[in-house]
């Protein structure tokens, strides 16, 4: 990948100028690109920029007469997947996306894009390299890279596309482990189960627009007899990107049933816990009852009133130690009855 900067600061990721599907110059600055492709006829530039400045995107916007809403936008990121298009010009915006397998997170990123009648101008706001990979395989391609700046665009889209299958993989390979900690009573699993569902939620901001987007551009090249191919080669992008929405579409629902089962389990975990709580309460209070009896024939007795015959009498002493363990029996007889004990 080289990395340059113009006179203006810029920095430019790579800047060619192409004809007939093959890399014709490889101007060092702006200024050159925009001589070389008014001074050859048929040619293409593709400018790749990296985190462009207002004043670095400026000369660009000036050039091939970008509007204003549409720099505006490609200079302050944070912008949702679209496509709109001004005059001759199509501002398309990307999302791409890869998992993290250390952190178990999906990072996004965001492309921009610039596709006129000669000039593609891509902007990148993440450290990626999935647009040099593509500028690679169109410049291995040049029957595909001949059709124009619309092949660019198809190229970028259908990379875009392919980096969401790892990351459908990655997070398929998560929900399998939270079912697993759904059965496990692992505590940590309602905590993995929001963030998790963050990070679908994330996906299917960045997959679902595109599925209206590559239907307007499969419109688009339909209309022109010369881009049959990418409008088959559309299709095939299509198809994938129906099928990665609807895997992300059913992660989220197989998350929201993981949280209601996990809310679930937790209840009946608690509600076992209160029924094993009640039913140690149950014993303790049964046995203090049952020891309760012979302290109360003992502090009756204790009290020593001379009133009392049993104090004179010579089975006093056995009468009492049968009342106390006689009130015990009866008492624990009852309770197990009720099956306290």
């Amino acid at each position: 990948m080289s990395w340059l900067t113009d006179h203006n600061g810029a920095v430019i990721i790579d800047n060619a100028v192409y004809v007939g599907g093959r890399r014709a110059a490889h101007p060092e600055t702006l200024e050159q690109t925009f001589e070389t492709l008014e001074a050859v006829g048929g040619s293409m530039a593709w400018i790749g920029l990296y985190r462009p400045t207002p004043e670095e995107m400026a000369e660009v916007a000036q050039e091939f007469k970008l509007h204003d809403l549409a720099v505006e936008d490609a200079i302050n990121a944070h912008q949702r997947p679209k496509m709109e298009r001004y005059d001759e010009t199509l501002f398309t915006v990307l999302r791409p996306a890869r998992y993290v397998d250390e952190t178990e997170t999906v990072e996004f990123g965001e492309l921009h894009i610039f596709t006129g009648p000669n000039f593609v101008v891509t902007i990148r706001h993440a450290e990626t390299a999935g647009v040099g990979l593509v500028r690679k395989r169109l410049e291995a391609d040049s029957d595909l890279l001949g059709l124009g700046p619309d092949a660019v665009l198809y190229a970028l889209l259908d990379r875009v596309v392919d980096d969401y299958k790892p990351v459908v993989a990655g997070l398929e390979n998560d929900i399998d482990e939270i079912e697993d900690q759904l059965f496990a009573n692992d505590q940590a699993v309602s905590r993995r189960i929001y963030e998790l569902t963050r990070e679908v939620l994330q996906f299917q901001r960045a997959v679902h627009p595109l599925t209206r987007l590559i239907e307007t551009l499969e419109a688009g090249f339909g209309e022109r007899e010369n881009d049959i191919e990418l409008q088959r080669r559309l299709r095939d992008v299509h198809d994938h990107i129906e099928h990665i929405v609807s895997r992300a579409d059913s992660f989220r629902d197989i998350l929201q049933n993981a949280l209601v089962l996990d809310g679930t389990l937790t209840s009946n975990r608690q509600n076992e816990t209160s029924l094993a709580q009640n039913e140690q309460v149950k014993r303790i209070s049964s046995w203090a009852a049952i020891f309760f009896a012979p302290s109360l024939v003992a502090g009756i007795y204790g009290m020593n009133f001379r009133g009392m015959p049993e104090l004179e009498w010579a089975y006093g002493y056995p009468y009492a130690l049968g009342l106390m363990v006689v009130a015990g029996f009866i008492l624990w007889l009852i309770f197990k009855r009720k099956q306290w004990l």
